[in-house]
């Protein structure tokens, strides 16, 4: 496969993303095209063992900051490292676009057909998808593209985020559920109320409502809620888990007869912290755009990013976006 590393997406960028995608090169044996400021990235390079990998370096003079407002880069910056990257997917050039940047946007380049990607004829709305840190890893739809939503959105996201726990997962026929505040029907915001019949009709298998202590037991296999909801469960999600590591590092160390204790169980709080870890989740795919598109956190170290990769290239392989395209147009869901 070819697949697009945008290398000024990082926070730290371009060190993690350069680092990252060497490492996905070695592992999964592609062509990794990183895009990006070409002098620094050669620079990363240079402290890189790259013989025997396949890698290509394509210049863009500007780079999209988080700080940046999603609706002026996408005209202000034409020659981004999200233009350029985005722009090889959009020619056939490359499978796929991996990048930790900024969310808004990359959705908003994306969804530019002169330039991005468009959305999947019918589709009345991108999702961001992500499969959360939890034993069970049930699929959260939406991640945050969309803070504000209308309730006919959540049947689509419903239909996407089934589609890809099928032909990536290999899960037959995913439950899916409406993230509320509660399980009764009269439960929750007028976005809930609203979006529950549309659910019922959809010929999804459509459960009903869950609260989150459910969806963390994996009540379901596709969670459904608005952008912004979305976006703090995962983050708060994010910091308990970091919170309490931190803890229980803490209490382990308190005496000589716990610390003897913590030793003996390291393994197990290894495979605990690495179940937990969000940057082995990599990145979220971006779900109802033509073309493969994962979006990590502006946080991702290098081994998030050769994860991100990994998703990217699991999506190539179950032709993610063939999948949607048929299912939206088989579906009464189109726009």
């Amino acid at each position: 496969m070819r697949i697009v590393v945008d290398a000024m997406g990082s926070d730290g960028h371009p060190g993690p993303d350069v680092a990252g995608a060497v490492l996905a090169a070695r592992e999964f044996g592609d062509t990794i095209i990183l895009v990006g400021d070409q002098a620094r990235i050669e620079a990363e390079l240079a402290g890189q063992d790259i013989t025997k990998l396949s890698l290509e370096v394509r210049h863009a003079a500007q780079a999209v900051n988080m700080t940046d407002k999603p609706s002026v880069v996408v005209k202000s910056k034409p020659d981004s490292s999200m233009h350029v990257g985005l722009s090889l997917v959009k020619s056939g050039e490359a499978d796929a676009f991996v990048s930790a940047g900024n969310t808004g946007a990359v959705l908003g380049i994306a969804m530019l057909r002169q330039v991005g990607l468009g959305r999947i004829p019918g589709v009345k709305r991108p999702a961001l998808g992500v499969m959360f840190p939890t034993r069970e890893r049930p699929f959260l739809v939406d991640n945050g593209a969309n803070a504000d939503c209308r309730p006919e959105y959540m049947p689509q996201f419903g239909l996407m985020g089934s589609l890809y726990m099928e032909q990536v997962v290999g899960i037959r026929n995913p439950r899916v559920a409406l993230v509320s505040n509660g399980e009764e029907e009269g439960k929750g915001n007028m976005l809930i109320k609203e979006a529950l019949p549309l659910l019922q009709a959809s010929g999804l298998n459509f459960i009903g409502n869950i609260e989150p202590k459910e969806f963390m037991r994996g009540a379901a296999d596709v969670a459904l809620t608005d952008g912004f909801t979305g976006n703090i469960m995962m983050k708060t999600a994010e910091a308990i888990a970091s919170y309490m590591s931190d803890l229980i590092r803490d209490e382990l160390m308190a005496n000589p007869l716990t610390a003897v204790g913590g030793l003996l169980a390291k393994s197990a709080f290894g495979r605990v912290r690495r179940l937990l870890d969000p940057h082995e989740v990599g990145g979220a795919p971006l779900l109802g755009v033509n073309g493969v598109v994962i979006i990590g956190h502006g946080r991702s170290n290098a081994y998030a990013i050769k994860q991100a990769v990994g998703q990217a290239r699991q999506m190539v392989a179950h032709n993610i976006v063939m999948a949607i395209t048929t299912g939206v147009a088989n579906s009464k869901l189109a726009e």
